[in-house]
């Protein structure tokens, strides 16, 4: 299968949520960084009762959880989506303050997977936003009851609650288009590498009247945009579905070999799926690796390792920006 998928002029990925904040990074080639050495936009301030000026810097958070804003331009169109919006009810609301991002300003949402870090934040921009009936794509198992065994249930998302907040539900298993097409959903990715063998059997989910092991989170799904002479942009939440089996699977999609930009949540923590995940990646040859959210330091320093070039840390604020005129090596 082949999914007609527009080539795009530009993409930009602003990352608004993310388990890192470093405000001292500074620009890398086409990442650019918020903050004190970066050039996306100045800092805001706040009144302080104990600086001797009366205010101090109002920095962005970083928590556990993901969230990203992806801006795509074909022609004279240019399309705004929010995907994820991390763990806390106000963590994105006040990350989009801080970066000028107006929660009106979504066309879409699209949600990668119902783990509370991806989907909290919703709390907050709902009780922002405006407008309503705006279009939130999920997978029919998004609303799956899961717990880690032992040690705690996991916040399940509510369908009554969030329709009521103002969002237009959209299920599908399948793979869907957005937005006149420049963006495609994966829809349910195919298992097929065996080294990615999902979560620990901690992590269960409620079926059939029980608790049962759920390694696979099968509503996973990861968001691309092809631009237009340069390849795939991927931005995954967590990675649940395996990071190769999501690289694959979007070149499977859309018939195009090239990865410009992988970004976004890899779940790669420890053990040998690391080596195997890395080493597969670096076969495939991204153009730029920006990993985020539930990689591990571990992972972190594999990825450098195995892809210095393509390598670039993540932090929150960080705005990647891909044109079909950009050099190719995105330094």
């Amino acid at each position: 299968m082949t999914a007609a998928l527009i080539p795009v002029d530009s993409v930009e990925i602003t990352a608004v949520v993310d388990s890192t904040a470093d405000m001292l990074l500074p620009d890398a080639g086409l990442v650019r960084r918020w903050g004190l050495s970066g050039t996306v936009g100045p800092v805001p301030s706040l009144p302080s009762d104990v600086a001797a000026g009366g205010s101090t810097l109002d920095l962005l958070r970083a928590e556990h959880g993901y969230s990203a804003v992806v801006d795509v331009r074909a022609g004279d169109r240019t399309h705004r989506v929010l995907y994820d919006a991390g763990i806390s009810p106000d963590g994105l609301i006040e990350n989009l303050d801080r970066l000028g991002i107006g929660p009106d300003t979504f066309e879409a949402i699209v949600l990668s997977h119902g783990h509370f870090d991806h989907v909290g934040g919703l709390h907050g921009l709902a009780r922002r936003m405006t407008a309503r009936d705006v279009p939130l794509v999920v997978h029919p198992e998004f609303w799956t009851r899961r717990r880690l065994a032992d040690l705690i249930e996991l916040p399940t998302p509510g369908r009554a609650a969030i329709e009521g907040a103002g969002f237009t539900i959209i299920e599908d298993r399948q793979p869907s288009f957005l937005l006149d097409g420049t963006l495609l959903v994966t829809g349910e990715v195919p298992r097929t590498t065996a080294f990615e063998t999902g979560m620990p059997k901690s992590h269960q989910a409620w079926r059939d009247g029980r608790w049962q092991h759920d390694p696979l989170v099968h509503e996973d799904q990861a968001l691309i945009a092809h631009v237009r002479s340069k390849g795939l942009a991927i931005v995954t939440g967590c990675g649940h579905a395996g990071i190769v089996n999501i690289v694959r699977q979007a070149k499977r999609l859309t018939g195009v070999d090239d990865i410009y930009l992988l970004t976004g949540g890899l779940h790669l923590r420890d053990g040998p799926v690391v080596a195997a995940s890395v080493a597969a990646l670096a076969a495939e040859r991204p153009r730029m690796i920006v990993p985020a959210h539930c990689t591990s330091w571990l992972a972190h320093r594999a990825l450098y390792d195995a892809m210095p070039e393509a390598y670039r840390p993540n932090s929150v604020g960080s705005r990647i920006e891909l044109a079909a005129t950009d050099g190719v090596d995105g330094s």
